[in-house]
């Protein structure tokens, strides 16, 4: 089992050579990525492709096949330094009090068609079956989520069953059931009914490697991680379809985003294949991020033209206030100096939005996409690691969706503040402008810039 070692802070620590990087919480999604919880999925899965709508899927899919494409998923993102955790992993280690006790939670004898049974003698044979079950059994009832119906008859034991199950078959998209923000991990709560028993499991594998969740939503709060984007200095919330404005509200009250300044981005469509945030809209550097074409060209009054609000705080305070409201999203990324690459409708239709990205300008996305979106990848000079994920994508969700990342490289923001002023004419160091964006050369033009860390000031020449 691969370990994170925590710091007093709270922060990691990524020991693999003398150069590795400090990691803390993710605070920018752009940020070389270090340690990542995954499911590579099982035996759970069938349920869900026999009628997919009801599973929450697009299509059937082979479940084997699935399997595989997943455990190759994990061996790129590790051949990339990256050390990646497994629910099942996690599970074969807790202790087996804390199993068998998740098991109980959701093994269920129904006697309700045998009126005289007793409640008490039921729940001593049930529980005398969960003392007796192997390991592996109690991962499988947790996976499985079986119900027992039970009914009277006159021969052989006196009972006969039905089996039913409701298993967690999108367990495996470990992106939803928390967010991790710069503060530390959310448990989040699900907006479908079937996918709320994920968050113990997930909220039991943090506490297994010394992650005590920060906040945990409750009530009529809703939140799910395909929603939660961090953004150097912002956080970027999705609120729409499955995450709503209780639930903010709670992350907001609790203190647990860890930025001063939250973007509410308001979806007015709500449509399945854009479910969450990531769906639509991606980060793949400090200045570079991608967005599909119905969204980037919607004009206001259109379902899929998105707005945001703003609340921002003073630094060092935690109550925030309502600063903006109804941006226009476009126009705001735009003032943040990103580029948007646009998503073209097949390619979205392929996933291509929902990638994870690895490292500034890094990015592993799900195969098979046009060659116009690959040629506008290689001009905004992306690395691109394209997946072979045919058959798990037909469950509403990729590369994104399948992966909860626990570190990223702290984040070094632009340089903005200076401890001296100098004059001077030229320079090989990165230059920016009082925004923030970096700049191709020392322009010609008068004016203040950052280098170094240090206001520049250029006069006429």
């Amino acid at each position: 089992m691969k370990r994170i070692l925590l710091s007093v802070f709270g922060a990691f620590t990524l020991l693999v050579s003398a150069t590795a990087q400090t990691m803390v919480y993710p605070q920018a999604e752009w940020s070389l990525a270090g340690d990542i919880l995954m499911h590579t999925p099982g035996q759970e899965l069938f349920n869900g492709v026999i009628h997919p709508s009801a599973g929450l899927f697009e299509n059937y899919f082979d479940v084997d096949k699935a399997a595989e494409e997943h455990r190759g998923y994990i061996s790129m993102l590790e051949k990339n330094g990256i050390r990646v955790h497994t629910v099942k992993e996690i599970l074969d280690e807790v202790g087996i009090d804390s199993l068998r006790t998740l098991a109980s939670n959701v093994l269920t004898y129904d006697i309700s068609s045998i009126p005289d049974e007793s409640v008490q003698a039921t729940e001593e044979y049930r529980q005398d079956v969960l003392s007796k079950m192997s390991r592996a059994d109690l991962i499988r009832c947790i996976l499985l989520q079986p119900t027992v119906k039970l009914s009277r008859i006159d021969n052989n034991t006196g009972y006969e069953a039905q089996y039913i199950q409701t298993p967690l078959m999108n367990l495996y998209f470990t992106r939803d059931q928390s967010i991790t923000t710069p503060r530390g991990h959310v448990i989040c709560q699900m907006n479908s009914s079937q996918r709320k028993p994920e968050t113990d499991i997930i909220a039991m594998c943090y506490e297994h490697l010394g992650l005590k969740p920060i906040l945990r939503i409750e009530g009529e709060g809703r939140l799910e991680g395909g929603d939660y984007i961090p953004a150097g200095t912002i956080s970027l919330i999705g609120c729409g379809m499955r995450t709503n404005d209780e639930g903010i509200r709670q992350m907001m009250e609790a203190d647990a985003f860890g930025h001063d300044t939250i973007v509410v981005v308001r979806d007015h469509k709500c449509w399945q294949m854009q479910m969450h945030l990531d769906t639509h809209f991606n980060i793949i550097d400090r200045d570079l991020c991608t967005m599909v074409s119905s969204r980037l060209n919607a004009q206001p009054g259109d379902p899929e033209f998105c707005t945001c609000d703003i609340w921002a705080r003073k630094p060092g305070t935690k109550q925030y206030a309502l600063w903006k409201k109804d941006q226009p999203f476009v126009e705001y990324i735009k003032s943040r100096g990103f580029q948007i690459i646009p998503i073209d409708y097949d390619d979205e239709m392929h996933y291509a939005n929902n990638f994870l990205t690895i490292a500034p300008r890094h990015i592993m996305a799900v195969g098979g996409q046009s060659e116009s979106l690959q040629q506008r990848f290689r001009d905004a000079g992306v690395t691109v690691e394209w997946i072979p994920l045919e058959n798990l994508i037909s469950g509403f969700g990729a590369a994104h969706c399948m992966t909860q990342v626990l570190q990223r490289e702290a984040y070094t923001p632009t340089p903005t503040a200076v401890s001296s002023v100098r004059q001077t004419t030229a320079t090989d160091a990165p230059v920016y402008n009082l925004s923030g964006r970096q700049l191709p050369t020392m322009p010609a033009t008068p004016g203040v810039y950052i280098m170094n860390g240090r206001k520049v000031t250029v006069t006429r020449r």
